[in-house]
């Protein structure tokens, strides 16, 4: 998941080497944190959020391939 996460973040990014993608493991889920460049912020997150939505419903339908629950933050 987390690499797909950091795939799917860098092709849309100015700045790909400042990506950086964070796994943390809880009880029943994955959270991944993402932290981009304050000024490749708005690329991800996109208008009203369409961009970050679509990351995680992507993300969603493959964490349902694993049995997992993923969430994915982006973090400033």
């Amino acid at each position: 998941m987390k690499e797909l996460v950091e795939v799917l973040v860098r092709s849309l990014v100015d700045q790909p080497d400042q990506v950086a993608v964070t796994s943390k493991e809880t009880a029943r889920s994955l959270v991944l944190e993402v932290r981009v460049a304050p000024s490749d912020m708005g690329k991800v997150i996109g208008r009203q959020g369409r961009v970050a939505r679509a990351i995680r419903t992507v993300v969603k339908a493959a964490a349902v391939r694993d049995g997992r629950r993923v969430q994915v933050e982006f973090v400033p």
